[in-house]
C-alpha cells in the first residue's frame, strides 16, 4: 500500500493564423524579446512548410498581424475519464452532459489565467480584441515588431515551391515568459500558410467535367435515404440543430430550389458569423461546398435547423469557430467538410481545435468530418506532396468521427452494393494517439487510424446538387460527412422522444456496436476496393472504417434494442479485452487515474500490471469498467482474481469493493475480506446473453486507514 498522487497530464501546444497583405523588406535583425524574466519555448509552433520553402526576406516591422493565444485546459486526466464515462452505456455517468458553464468551471482556463494573458499582451503594446466565451482563446493584434517582441519570434516571407505562393511565418518556435508557460498552450497567427480546402469532387468526364444542367442528375434524397434505410427511422430531425463548419458562403435561392425540387420543407438556413466573416453576399469558390453540405443534411433530416458558421480561412478562424460553436451550445451535431493534411498543419493549431472538440464531447455534441479525397496521400495537393502517407485533419481528431467514402449502387431506391472509393481518405495519424475506444480494428500500433465510418462519396455515384445557378453532380467525402450528420440529427430526435441521451461523441458508441454481435445488421461492411496504401477487408479497414449505416437497425442498437443473433449457436470466446492489464494502459477499460499500474507496492497476480483501486487512506473512490456484448444463446461466466490488503482491523466493513454487471450487483467485498494472497471470484452472466453490459468495479474508501483492492486476470468466457 502507498499514498498515491493523481497525475495531471497536460500537453503544451500552439497555433498559427491570420491573413494579411504580405510585404517584404531586406533582411533585418529581429527585435529581442523582453528578457526581464526567463522564457519557455512553445513546441510545435512553426509551420512544417518553413523547412521546405525559400526565404525571401523579412515581414515589414509595421505590418499588422492578428494572433490568437490559446490557453490550456485544466484537469485533463479527469476530463479524459469523464468523456469515456459519458459515452459508455451502463456507466453511472452515461449521457450526463455538461453545459458550457459547467465545462468551463471544471476544465476550462480560469478567469485569473485569462487576466494574466491579457495583462501580458497589453504590456507588450498589443490590443486585445476578444476573449472566447469558453475562455480558451484570447485574440489580439499589433505590428510584426510588437508580435516578435512579445513571443520571441522573427517573422519572414517565404515562397512555397510546391504551391507557388508566398506566405509569412515565424522562423523558430515562439516563447513566452516562464510565468505564462503554465497557462498558455499556443500562439496562432504567426504564419498564414495553412488554409482549409473543400473535400468535394465532381465527375471527371471528357464531355463536361463541370456540367451545369437544367434537370437534376445523380442521387436525390429518395435514393440515398432509401439505400441507407434513413427513410425507415421514423425521424426527420425535428427539434434538432446542426452546425455547418464553413469557410465560404451560399445562396439561399439555390437551397430553396433544391428543397422545391424534392418537396422538402424545414426551417430556413441561417448564418452565424465568426470573426466578422460573412460570405453570403458574394460567395467564392467554396460556394458549392457549403450548398452541398446544406442540401445533403436537408435531404436526410429536412426538419433540422441548420446554422452555417462562417469563419476566415485561417488557423485563427478555425480555432475561433470551434470555440464559438461549443460556447454557443446551440447545436447537437457539427458537420465538417473542410480540412488540411496533418504534416502540413501546425500541430499546436490542431491541438487547440481538438480542445474545443473535447468540450463538444462533454456537452453531447456529435462531430462528423470528411476524411479527405486524396486517399492515403492526403498532402497530394499540399506542400509535402503525394510521396507522403498522411491523413486529414480534423478527421484525425480522436474527439470526432472521421467519415470515409464509398461507391454506392442502388436498385431503384434500395441498397444494392458498395465498394471503396479509390481516393477515399484513410490511414494513420502522426499527431493523435489511438483513443481507448478504437478497438477491434485489427490495426496494430499506438496512433489513431482513420476513418471510422463511411458512406457514398465517389463522384461516379454522386449526388444531385443545385449550385451556381444549375444542377451539378458532386461527390467526395464532403458528401459523406453531412449524410452522417443528418443521421445523427434523426437519432437525436428519436433519443429525446425515448427519454435517452443524445448521441454525443459518436465514435465510442459506434465502435461498441460494431464490435458486438449485431455488426452485420447495423452496418454495410464494405469489403471490395482500396486506396493507394490500404485495402478493404471484413470488419474495419482504413478506407471505409466500419462501413455505411443501416440506419433503422443502428438506431435500435444505440437505443438499446436487440439485434438479430448470429445463427449456428454460440462460438466459444473470451470477451474481456486487456484482462491482465499487461498492455500498460487501461484501454479498452475505462478507469480512474492511476488505477492501472505496475508499482511495487502491490503485486500483480501474474505479469507486472494490475488494476489497483484505492489504497489512499482518505475518502476516495476508484472505478474500473468495460462494456462487452454477450452473444445470444451463450453461457457466460465472469471471473477475476482479487487481493484485498488493509490497515483496518475487525469485521466492520469500512472500505468496500462493489462488483456489478449493468445495474446488477454481483458481489460486495470489503476490508473484512483481507487476505495474504489473491482469490478467484466467478459469476454467471448468462442472463445477459443477447445484451451489451458494463462490467464494473467500484472501490470506496472512508476517511482513514488504507484498503487496497487489486484486480487482475479478468475474463468473461462464453460457450
Amino acid at each position: 500500500m502507498r499514498p498515491r498522487s493523481l497525475a495531471l497530464v497536460a500537453a503544451l501546444a500552439v497555433l498559427p493564423l491570420s491573413a494579411v497583405s504580405l510585404g517584404v523588406t531586406a533582411a533585418q535583425a529581429a527585435p529581442a524579446p523582453n528578457a526581464a524574466a526567463p522564457r519557455v519555448s512553445l513546441p510545435n509552433t512553426v509551420t512544417p512548410a518553413v523547412a521546405r520553402s525559400e526565404k525571401k526576406g523579412d515581414v515589414p516591422a509595421e505590418q499588422q498581424l492578428s494572433v490568437a493565444v490559446s490557453l490550456k485546459l485544466r484537469d485533463t486526466a479527469e476530463l479524459d475519464r469523464f468523456l469515456a464515462a459519458i459515452a459508455t452505456p451502463g456507466a453511472p455517468e452515461f449521457g450526463t452532459h455538461l453545459t458550457p458553464q459547467q465545462f468551463t468551471d471544471r476544465f476550462g482556463p480560469t478567469q485569473a489565467a485569462v487576466d494574466q494573458v491579457r495583462g501580458y499582451l497589453t504590456a507588450q503594446g498589443l490590443t486585445v480584441s476578444a476573449v472566447s466565451d469558453n475562455r480558451q482563446v484570447v485574440d489580439a493584434h499589433g505590428t510584426a515588431e510588437q508580435i516578435a517582441k512579445a513571443f520571441g519570434t522573427h517573422e519572414s516571407a517565404y515562397l512555397d515551391p510546391q504551391q507557388q505562393r508566398t506566405f509569412f511565418a515565424n522562423d523558430a518556435a515562439a516563447s513566452v515568459p516562464a510565468d505564462l508557460a503554465g497557462v498558455v498552450q499556443g500562439i496562432s497567427g504567426l504564419n498564414n500558410h495553412t488554409v482549409r480546402t473543400t473535400r468535394n469532387v465532381k465527375p471527371s468526364t471528357p464531355a463536361a467535367p463541370n456540367a451545369v444542367t437544367a434537370a437534376p442528375s445523380g442521387f436525390g434524397p429518395s435514393q440515398y435515404d432509401g439505400a441507407y434505410n434513413l427513410n425507415k427511422t421514423g425521424a426527420d430531425g425535428t427539434g434538432v440543430s446542426v452546425a455547418l463548419w464553413e469557410f465560404d458562403g451560399y445562396s439561399s435561392n439555390n437551397l430553396k430550389t433544391y428543397d422545391s425540387q424534392y418537396g422538402l420543407t424545414g426551417p430556413a438556413v441561417s448564418t452565424v458569423s465568426v470573426d466578422g466573416a460573412n460570405y453570403d453576399s458574394s460567395p467564392g469558390e467554396g460556394q458549392g461546398e457549403v450548398e452541398l453540405d446544406s442540401e445533403i443534411v436537408r435531404g436526410v433530416a429536412p426538419k433540422a435547423t441548420q446554422l452555417v458558421y462562417e469563419a476566415p480561412n485561417s488557423d485563427q478562424g478555425e480555432i475561433d469557430m470551434a470555440a464559438k460553436i461549443v460556447a454557443d451550445n446551440r447545436v447537437s451535431v457539427i458537420s465538417i467538410s473542410w480540412g488540411s493534411c496533418e504534416p502540413d498543419t501546425t500541430a499546436s493549431s490542431m491541438t487547440a481545435v481538438d480542445n474545443s472538440f473535447k468540450q463538444a464531447a462533454a456537452q453531447g455534441i456529435s462531430i462528423f468530418s470528411a476524411s479527405g479525397d486524396d486517399g492515403s496521400r492526403d498532402c497530394t495537393r499540399s506542400t509535402s506532396g503525394s510521396s507522403v502517407k498522411a491523413v486529414d485533419f480534423p478527421a484525425s481528431s480522436p474527439h470526432q468521427t472521421g467519415v470515409g467514402g464509398t461507391n454506392l449502387k442502388v436498385s431503384g431506391s434500395a441498397y444494392s452494393s458498395e465498394s471503396a472509393w479509390s481516393t477515399a481518405g484513410g490511414g494513420v495519424s502522426t499527431v493523435f494517439a489511438k483513443p481507448s475506444w478504437q478497438t477491434g480494428t485489427g490495426v496494430s500500433g499506438t496512433m489513431r487510424t482513420v476513418p471510422d465510418v463511411s458512406s457514398n462519396a465517389d463522384p461516379a455515384s454522386g449526388f444531385a446538387i443545385y449550385t451556381a445557378g444549375g444542377w451539378q453532380v458532386y461527390g467526395g467525402t464532403s458528401a459523406a460527412a453531412p449524410l452522417w450528420s443528418g443521421y445523427a440529427a434523426q437519432f437525436n430526435q428519436k433519443a429525446k422522444a425515448a427519454g435517452q441521451p443524445v448521441l454525443g461523441e459518436a465514435s465510442p458508441r459506434l465502435y461498441a456496436v460494431a464490435n458486438g454481435s449485431g455488426y452485420g445488421t447495423t452496418f454495410h461492411d464494405v469489403t471490395t476496393g482500396k486506396n493507394q496504401d490500404f485495402s478493404t477487408k471484413a470488419g474495419y479497414d482504413q478506407v471505409t472504417g466500419w462501413g455505411s449505416p443501416i440506419a433503422d437497425a443502428l438506431d435500435a442498437a444505440l437505443l438499446g434494442g436487440t439485434t438479430t443473433p448470429p445463427t449456428g449457436g454460440c462460438t466459444a470466446a473470451q470477451l474481456i479485452g486487456n484482462g491482465g492489464f499487461e498492455t500498460g494502459t487501461a484501454a479498452p477499460w475505462t478507469a480512474s487515474t492511476g488505477v492501472v499500474d505496475n508499482a511495487s507496492g502491490e503485486a500483480a497476480h501474474a505479469g507486472s500490471w494490475k488494476a489497483w483501486l484505492d489504497g489512499y487512506g482518505s475518502a476516495h473512490t476508484d472505478t474500473l469498467a468495460q462494456t462487452v456484448s454477450i452473444p445470444a444463446g451463450c453461457k457466460a461466466t465472469l471471473s477475476f482474481w482479487v487481493h484485498v490488503d488493509t490497515a483496518e482491523s475487525g469485521s466492520t466493513a469500512y472500505d468496500k469493493l462493489t462488483v456489478q454487471a449493468g445495474s446488477t450487483t454481483l458481489a460486495t467485498l470489503s476490508n473484512a475480506n483481507a487476505a495474504t494472497g489473491f482469490v478467484q471470484k466467478s459469476f454467471d452472466l448468462s442472463a445477459f446473453a443477447g445484451q451489451t453490459v458494463a462490467v464494473k468495479f467500484t472501490g470506496t474508501e472512508d476517511a482513514s486507514l488504507k484498503t487496497s483492492f487489486v484486480i487482475d486476470d479478468a475474463a468473461l468466457s462464453v460457450s
